[in-house]
Order: C-alpha cells, then sequence, then structure tokens
C-alpha cells in the first residue's frame, strides 16, 4: 500500500498571485510528492507564474485555454489523476490562496489513507472572530439550508480542502456542475451513493479578509441556492395547485345534497383537491426533485400513507381552525399547509425516497 504522502493534491487557480509559489514550496517541504495544478485560462499575462510552478518537482500543470471554473477544474484534475495516480487511495483538494495550510492538508490526506471509501472535510470554526462577515454569514446560512434541504449535518459546506476516495471521484466526474456550486452538488451526491463524510477541524486563515477569492458572495450563492430551487418548485407549485382546487370544491361543495351533505363541505374539498395534488407532486418529486431509482409502487404506496396522513391533518386542523375563529377558509388553510409541507419534506428525504 502507498504512503499517503502520495494521494496527489489538486490546486485549481485563476489568475493567482505569488502565494500559490510559496504554497507550493511549503508543500513540498512538507513532504507532500504529487502536486496537480489547474491554470483556469488565467491568461497569458500568468504564463511566467506557471512556468515557475513547473519548474516545481512533483508539480504538474494542467491548463484551459479560457476560464471554465473550478467544478470544471476539479474533474479536470480528477480525469488526470484517475489515469496517472490509480494506485492512491485517492486526492485532496486545496485552494491556490495559502487559506490551507501544509499542515491541515497533511492532516486530510492521513484521515483519507485511514478511511480510504469517506469523504474527508477539512473544515473551519466560522466563531472565530477573524473571520470576514460575508464569508461567516453565507457560510452559516447555506450550512442551515442545506442540513434541512439535504439532511446532512456539515459544519462547513463550502470548504475547498476536500480529500476525495478514488471511487467517488469516478463517480464526480459526472456530476453537474461547472463553478463554485460543483461543489456543492459534490456533497449532496455523497448523501445519493451513500458515501459517508468525515470532518477534520482546520485553521480558519482568511488573508486580507479574502479579498483575492473569486467566489462572488451574490451570484455564486445564487447558483449554489439555485441547486435547492427543485425542492422547493414541486412543494410549492403542488401547494398553489392544492389550494386552487380546494377553493373551487370548496364552492361546489358548499350546500351540496346527497354524500357530500353528511360531510363538512371543507373536509370534502380538501380530500378532493388533495387527492389531485397528491398525484402531480408525487410524478415530479419521484422523476425530477429525488431521481429516484428506487421500485416506483413500493415509494409510491409510502407516499400515498404519506399523503393520507398529510391529507387527514390539513382537514381536520383546518376544519377546527375554522370552526374556531371563522373568516376566510383559504386563509386558514395556508399557514396550516405551510407547516405541513416542511414536516412533510423531511419524511419524504428519510423515508419515502431514500435510498437503501
Amino acid at each position: 500500500m502507498s504512503s499517503y504522502f502520495e494521494i496527489p493534491v489538486i490546486i485549481p487557480a485563476y489568475e493567482p498571485d505569488e502565494k500559490l509559489i510559496a504554497l507550493l514550496q511549503n508543500l513540498k517541504e512538507a513532504g507532500i510528492i504529487n502536486i496537480v495544478v489547474v491554470d483556469d485560462g488565467s491568461g497569458i499575462e500568468y504564463r511566467d507564474l506557471f512556468e515557475k510552478v513547473s519548474g516545481i518537482e512533483g508539480c504538474r500543470v494542467l491548463t484551459h485555454v479560457v476560464n471554465l471554473g473550478k467544478g470544471r477544474a476539479l474533474k479536470t484534475a480528477f480525469n488526470y489523476c484517475l489515469m496517472h495516480f490509480s494506485d492512491v487511495v485517492g486526492c485532496v483538494t486545496a485552494d491556490s490562496d495559502g487559506q490551507h495550510t501544509p499542515k491541515d492538508i497533511l492532516a486530510c490526506m492521513k484521515k483519507l489513507g485511514d478511511n480510504p471509501d469517506t469523504l474527508i472535510l477539512g473544515c473551519r470554526n466560522f466563531d472565530a472572530k477573524d473571520v470576514p462577515m460575508r464569508s461567516s454569514f453565507g457560510n452559516k446560512c447555506t450550512r442551515k439550508v442545506f442540513g434541512y434541504l439535504i439532511g446532512l449535518s456539515i459544519s462547513d459546506t463550502q470548504t475547498g480542502l476536500r480529500a476525495i476516495p478514488t471511487s467517488f471521484m469516478e463517480t464526480l466526474m459526472n456530476v453537474k456542475g461547472e463553478r463554485f456550486e460543483y461543489e456543492t452538488n459534490m456533497l449532496i451526491e455523497t448523501k445519493n451513493q451513500n458515501v459517508p463524510i468525515k470532518e477534520v477541524e482546520v485553521d480558519t486563515i482568511y488573508i486580507e479578509e479574502n479579498k483575492t477569492s473569486h467566489f462572488n458572495p451574490i451570484k455564486d450563492s445564487i447558483r449554489i441556492y439555485m441547486i435547492f430551487g427543485k425542492f422547493l418548485f414541486s412543494s410549492l407549485s403542488s401547494s398553489v395547485v392544492d389550494l386552487l382546487l380546494f377553493n373551487f370544491f370548496c364552492r361546489i361543495l358548499q350546500g351540496a345534497t346527497g354524500f357530500f351533505e353528511e360531510l363538512p363541505y371543507i373536509v370534502g374539498a380538501t380530500v378532493l383537491a388533495r387527492v389531485i395534488s397528491a398525484i402531480y407532486n408525487f410524478m415530479i418529486n419521484y422523476k425530477v426533485v429525488f431521481k429516484s431509482k428506487a421500485n416506483v409502487a413500493s415509494t409510491a404506496v409510502k407516499y400515498c400513507l404519506l399523503a393520507i396522513c398529510q391529507m387527514l391533518c390539513s382537514a381536520f386542523l383546518v376544519n377546527a381552525i375554522f370552526g374556531l375563529i371563522g373568516g376566510y377558509e383559504v386563509v386558514v388553510k395556508m399557514p396550516v399547509d405551510v407547516f405541513l409541507f416542511f414536516l412533510s419534506f423531511v419524511i419524504q428525504r428519510e423515508f419515502v425516497y431514500k435510498k437503501k
């Protein structure tokens, strides 16, 4: 078995400065043998710097003619490592601006060597007083949203210091994302593929308050949060369909005779509206949101059980609250269904569509 010092370190670089040279020299002094640097379209004015990089023993430079983004740079490096370092357990990715120290990089390499089938994350402490506000706020918000929507508790979802097993690298070659959103997609894929995650606490370093970072806190955060849009679209669009149908059936069933005469019209309207909207929601969730590969029949049964429970809770809660306070049925129904929506999502994520 090869030493963990042989694990290649991947460093995507776009318009770097001399801090990249200093980092590489420190990595070599620390005993790291293989380093892969990706010039992500920095341009002719950075040619001399990358020639210096090529002159450092053990450093290989892969070049993009134009800037393709961090996600694409990582895929380029993964492909190279899979071709040239297939006998090692994986690779480690690090940023080019010196935020990741050789000590922390080595710690992640050793952790991967001890856990060859696990994704290792070098996680920072965002409660430290020297962390820039934009980084602290952005990471904490993303961490909370990520934890709820994906069901993974990760203390640093945007860390660039990651030790990745070889088998998972192969999977990541086909994961969507060309820029910073790729790193979030990588974490989502760990859940899809049942890849365990371990964290290594690392130093929290921000050079010049992170001014050299190419992560745009607005533009790139939008790209990241768009990943979650499909989750919200499915449920919100289903809620709109449900509310419209509920209002429609309330008007029809109010004062109706026959079977519906013995049933509170709000309950009847809720049942009819929920059956139709649930079918719509199931198909969107199965095909688009969770992209489930589970058996359709068994998944549908679990979804139906959830939909029936949710429907009954909605019907009787709305009916009870409306009986107490009166007003408009739709106005009463909206907050009830918002609460049930959040609860339902967690149940769908962890029970209905969860892969075994």
